[in-house]
């Protein structure tokens, strides 16, 4: 794979930094996930309360391809484990808030004196500085302070969110595209780079296309007040969302008298040659006028007759039955504890091939034993690390909650 040989150790937790691991880890890079004790975050919590056999959906989005250890980086010993990670390690990797990783004894310089080549990566909500570099990041949070709910919404729906973590997400493939870029230049220049990556800018950098034109335009706040179905504020009509007896469908940009003569309506015959951003919200309700009168295999038929850009508005159960997704290997059902669970595959093809789901970690520290071994400790100090529980593996992990109990 194009990342063979990289290694990689994240100390990444939540949803960003998390991401940006697991699409180095689907290109080749080795990808060791240090976990505290008690496991990753998102082994513990699960939007919707999914959990397949104990295992949370959230820690299965964002985490294949990637071998566990479990330590104690508050612990000597466990310091010490992670010390010989990164000196063997490529890139560092985490998203601690700004100064956390610095207080547990890895600060920038020590890093250097460490591995002086090393790549090491960071992630935060607001950056490393400012006054609100300390405030805590997390994806609607960050949609409410970049704009994008406000802009995605208009006065009549109010503020929208976005339904899904769009500036995790975003923010973990721009941290990926960083480290990315410092391999090039290690690879050319023989140095490592300080590569951070912020939740702030992902939701800005989201926007590009909109805020250039907010700003470059000179506009206002009024210039979001439109109607409905409108998709934007500075696109013009019809692009947008329209009703259809059974379903919406969503009517890209396209020319007025081909769509006129598409949907069959005199009113909008009549709007021909207008300016169509300027007279958005007349041409919209026009157009959804027009629109409701039809079913959805009815509207198909007539703006597939004239070549007009549309698409039916899907749910995620419509998905698994979209020809496209299916021919794309967008999904692969893997294995979890018994389970058959659909995860998406990465998202890119390499030489026509979606890239292999080899490892899942299941466990908390399901590859501490071999990875400390690699790190040239002997089976008696993996086990006192282990019964002093500067690191922990499965099997202490069971005898643990087994005790407890």
């Amino acid at each position: 794979m194009l990342l063979k040989d990289l290694k990689v150790v994240s100390f990444c937790h939540f949803l960003q930094g998390p991401a940006a691991a697991q699409y180095l880890a689907d290109m080749g890079a080795d990808v060791i996930k240090v976990e505290p004790i008690g496991g990753a975050h998102e082994r513990h919590w699960s939007g919707a309360d999914v959990y397949i056999e104990g295992v949370s959906g959230f820690f299965l989005c964002a985490n294949r391809n990637k071998r566990s250890i479990a330590i104690d980086m508050k612990s000597e010993a466990g310091k010490d484990v992670a010390r010989r990670l990164i000196a063997g390690a490529d890139v560092v990797m985490e998203n601690f808030r700004p100064g956390v990783f610095a207080r547990l004894g890895f600060d920038d310089e020590t890093l250097k004196k460490i591995n002086p080549n090393l790549i090491y990566a960071s992630a935060s909500g607001f950056g490393s500085s400012g006054p609100m570099s300390q405030m805590p990041g997390q994806d609607i949070l960050i949609q409410a302070r970049s704009g994008l709910i406000g802009a995605t919404g208009n006065p009549e729906t109010g503020p929208t969110p976005v339904g899904a973590a769009i500036v995790d997400q975003h923010g973990g493939a721009l941290m990926a595209m960083g480290i990315l870029g410092a391999i090039i230049r290690r690879m050319r220049d023989g140095v490592g780079t300080r590569v951070e990556a912020s939740l702030i800018n992902s939701g800005l950098d989201l926007q590009g296309e909109a805020l250039v034109n907010y700003f470059a335009g000179n506009k206002t706040r009024d210039v979001l007040d439109r109607e409905k179905n409108l998709a934007t504020w500075f696109h013009a009509a019809p692009y947008g969302v329209y009703p259809v007896k059974d379903g919406h469908v969503i009517i890209s940009l396209c020319d007025d008298a081909t769509l006129a003569e598409a949907v069959d309506r005199e009113e909008l015959r009549g709007m021909i040659g207008c300016d169509r951003y300027a007279r958005r919200d007349a041409y919209a309700r026009a157009l959804r006028a027009a629109t409701e009168r039809f079913t959805l295999a009815e509207i198909a038929g007539r703006l597939d007759a004239q070549g007009i850009w549309w698409s039916p508005v899907n749910y995620y159960d419509d998905l698994p039955n979209d020809p496209q997704l299916t021919h794309c290997d967008v999904f692969r059902d893997v294995d979890v504890h018994g389970k058959s669970v659909r995860l998406l595959n990465h998202p890119n093809r390499y030489d026509g091939q979606v890239p292999d789901v080899h490892t899942i970690a299941l466990e908390i520290g399901e590859h501490t034993r071999p990875i400390l071994g690699e790190l040239g400790y002997t089976q008696d100090d993996i086990q006192r690390l282990i019964d002093g529980r500067a690191v922990a593996c499965p099997v202490a992990t069971r005898v643990d909650h087994e005790e407890a109990i």
